[in-house]
């Protein structure tokens, strides 16, 4: 049993060792349902998430909704050391999705599609012009972008014309 804070930080510091599970346990942990009456003085049961979507912790802690929210960022996606890491903690919870509007360091907005936990298709697109290096499963592209130009690749990491 764990805070919002605490949580937050135990769902990400889990995703960024890649282990996708126990990132998604904490999760569903920071989302365990806590009644509105449990906002007593005498409140002792931890963390979870009012029916409001607030993180529980008298009032509330919003470290636990931002953690989350950014839990789940990194767990499809990694962007450090110049490189960006696509689904590098896609717990099996969550075989199959799409996400749009994730953003990465270097000035890269992306688009990916998933089904049975592999990757199907990204889109990057240049908000700077950078250079982009992108890994997944152990293959890797690196080119340079042009600002404001999106980039196709398929599940090889092929850039598609």
């Amino acid at each position: 049993e764990a805070t919002g804070w605490s949580k937050g930080w135990r769902i990400n510091l889990w995703a960024r060792l890649k282990d996708g599970e126990h990132a998604y346990k904490m999760y569903r942990e920071l989302l365990k349902f806590v009644p509105p009456d449990e906002t007593k003085e005498n409140y002792n049961n931890m963390g979870g998430t009012y029916p409001n979507l607030l993180d529980a912790h008298p009032p509330f802690q919003i470290d636990g909704n931002f953690g989350g929210a950014a839990g789940i960022g990194e767990m499809l996606l990694q962007s450090h050391d110049n490189q960006i890491v696509l689904l590098p903690a896609l717990p099996s919870a969550l075989p199959d999705g799409n996400v749009k509007g994730i953003c990465a360091r270097g000035g890269f907005e992306l688009k990916m599609d998933w089904k049975n936990s592999s990757l199907v298709a990204v889109e990057v697109t240049s908000k700077a012009g950078n250079q982009c290096a992108i890994v997944y499963q152990g293959k890797s592209i690196r080119f340079k972008t042009e600002k404001g130009k999106r980039y196709l690749l398929d599940a090889n990491l092929m850039i598609k014309k």
